[in-house]
């Protein structure tokens, strides 16, 4: 995507690290620069409010959920995995995080936590996988 014109960061490099830029992550002249293109281009601005609406219904949707404190590390490896062109294990990332939370918790309070199986998959992550 690229709005055709010359700018200081390209809109590839702009789209790759926009997630970034929505959770505040990087540095705060980094974060001027985007700011700058999206002033600029309409197509990366667009898309950054379309990702920003996403990023707040899931907030929304989904932000009283407990999530399992490594959940983050693993997604971003299967991306990493994906990108890389290599296989990615067929384990749901969120199933795989909550069977080893809960072997953490059962190994920190001695008493047996639920097993995966017992453990509810919220239909939204069901249909996430089916995509």
């Amino acid at each position: 995507m690229s709005c055709g014109e010359p700018h200081e960061k390209a809109c590839a490099d702009i789209l790759d690290h926009l997630y970034e830029y929505l959770d505040h992550e990087m540095p705060a002249g980094e974060s001027e620069k985007f700011q700058v293109h999206f002033d600029e281009c309409s197509p990366c601005l667009e898309m950054y409010g379309l990702e920003e609406a996403v990023k707040k219904l899931v907030k929304r949707c989904c932000g009283h959920d407990d999530v399992p404190t490594d959940l983050r590390s693993k997604v971003m490896s299967r991306i990493e995995l994906i990108q890389a062109g290599e296989a990615v294990p067929e384990q749901g990332v969120l199933d795989e995080a909550r069977r080893e939370q809960a072997a953490r918790d059962e190994a920190r309070h001695g008493e047996p936590a639920a097993s995966a199986a017992e453990v509810p998959v919220d239909a939204r992550s069901e249909a996430a996988r089916a995509e």
